[in-house]
C-alpha cells in the first residue's frame, strides 16, 4: 500500500519534471520579491538573483536524473 502511494511522488517523465521546475520557479521568484520588499537595496537584489540560480540547479539535477534512467 505505501509502495503504491509512494509511486506518486517519483517523476517518471520530462513532462512532470518540467511542471516541477515550474512550480519551484515560480515559488522563487515569489521569496525573491519578498527579500526586495524586506531588504531593499543591493543586498535584496543579490538575494533575488540568488533564488533563480538555485532552481537552475535544482531543475538540472532532476532533468539529468530523468535522462539516466534505463526505462
Amino acid at each position: 500500500m505505501w509502495h503504491r502511494f509512494a509511486r506518486l511522488f517519483v517523476i517518471k517523465t520530462k513532462f512532470e519534471a518540467f511542471l516541477v521546475i515550474y512550480g519551484l520557479g515560480t515559488g522563487a521568484v515569489e521569496r525573491g520579491l519578498h527579500y526586495l520588499d524586506r531588504f531593499p537595496g543591493v543586498g535584496g537584489w543579490l538575494l533575488f538573483a540568488v533564488c533563480p540560480i538555485a532552481v537552475f540547479m535544482a531543475g538540472a539535477r532532476i532533468l539529468d536524473s530523468i535522462d539516466n534512467r534505463p526505462w
